[in-house]
């Protein structure tokens, strides 16, 4: 396997000293070494892969120097617009290296939501006429191969992709201090509490992630049926809309979305979608850890952010914020009874159970029983 630390310095010898991206499970060793040994204005954790591709492009223009942007492979859809109308040959010839998690790669067994971005993540580069290598675990063999791609960007003046298999770096841990919460919730537990004040008739759509996994496992132990719950196993960022949408159809029922912090940070803008349309049955929850949590705890920019006057000011009716289980516990029932749209942000600690399981139905089961659910 590859050290992070030879891969980094690799990359500085070649010129590139700017990173940006969206965290990836994959990626996660060499995410890490890059936080712990670069300043925050050289490296950018985005608020999604788009965003990453044009600060690339704003760090071109503004010093003529290769930029290094990663993702998992799930992120392509959303830096497809940027690569091809930005950073194309055809249209300003920036050079980039890409440095691609491979999640879902054929042959391999993965989550369900991997398998069909795997089976096609080198087709979406070829159509896109992104020249790519599959990145060696051997840093001897895959260093020629670096070089030659940073050389290549640079003397075409254009994105090339490295993709990266399962095991390909060697672990590394986080060092920086980047955050600490002194929150008194863990996740899993803020999540029991709002279940446990849910109606029989109420319906929940969940965010991709550990949120899911803590909402499936919560069900079993309560012998309870998950046909009232969709969990949204990719498509990071959209859970939100796809609760708006269901809020819109199903009046009578309330729709409680389940959300993250890195997710809703990915297309913030929905929010203001959503309060436009004033779905009075709708309940937003955020569970705010301030990382990327799924995928090696990377920092999100959360703690930052008011969710309460971000909220109110798209127009959500009722906002609130609770960091202390006695908080909750005292109002939570009265929250999800006001007047929607609602949006809670619960403050919890960063982390999860290492013995978390994964749904056991599919994605298709997990569809067909919540359409009928949602039918009664």
């Amino acid at each position: 396997m590859i050290k992070p630390a030879y891969f980094f310095e690799l990359l500085r010898d070649n010129g590139i000293d700017f990173f940006t991206g969206v965290p990836d499970s994959l990626l996660k060793d060499i995410c890490a070494y890059i936080t712990d040994n670069t300043t925050k204005n050289k490296h950018i954790i985005s608020a999604n892969e788009g965003g990453a591709v044009a600060l690339a492009a704003g760090n071109y223009l503004a010093t003529s120097e290769i930029s290094l942007v990663y993702m998992q492979n799930s992120g392509l859809g959303n830096s497809i617009n940027p690569l091809l109308s930005l950073a194309a040959v055809e249209v300003y010839s920036i050079p980039i290296l890409l440095l691609i998690g491979w999640r879902g790669e054929p042959g391999t067994k993965d989550e369900p939501q991997h398998i069909k971005q795997g089976a096609v993540t080198l087709k979406l580069l070829e159509a896109s006429d992104i020249c790519y290598d599959i990145l060696p675990n051997d840093f001897e063999k895959a260093k020629s191969i670096i070089e030659k791609a940073i050389m290549f960007a640079k003397i075409n003046k254009t994105p090339y992709a490295l993709v990266v298999r399962k095991d390909t770096f060697e672990k590394y841990s986080l060092k920086k201090n980047i955050q600490k919460n002194e929150y008194d919730l863990e996740r899993e537990e803020a999540i029991k509490m709002v279940i446990n004040n849910l109606q029989s008739n109420d319906i929940v759509i969940a965010t991709t992630g550990k949120i899911s996994r803590e909402l499936y496992e919560y069900r079993d132990e309560l012998q309870q049926s998950h046909s009232s719950d969709f969990l949204m196993v990719g498509s990071m960022g959209h859970a939100g809309q796809t609760a708006l949408a269901i809020a819109i159809k199903k009046t009578k029922k309330r729709i409680f979305c389940l959300d993250g912090d890195g997710s809703l940070i990915m297309h913030t803008g929905a929010l203001a979608i959503t309060g436009s349309l004033y779905p009075k049955n709708y309940i937003h929850i955020i569970f705010n850890n301030q990382a990327h949590d799924s995928v090696g705890g990377q920092p999100t920019v959360a703690g930052n952010i008011d969710f309460v006057l971000l909220a109110k000011s798209m127009n959500y009716k009722n906002a609130f914020s609770i960091e202390k289980k006695l908080d909750l516990k005292n109002n939570i029932k009265k929250i999800i009874n006001t007047e929607g749209p609602v949006l809670l942000e619960i403050k919890v600690k960063k982390g999860a159970r290492k013995n978390l399981s994964r749904p056991k139905k599919n994605p298709v089961q997990n569809k067909n029983e919540f359409m009928k659910f949602i039918q009664c």
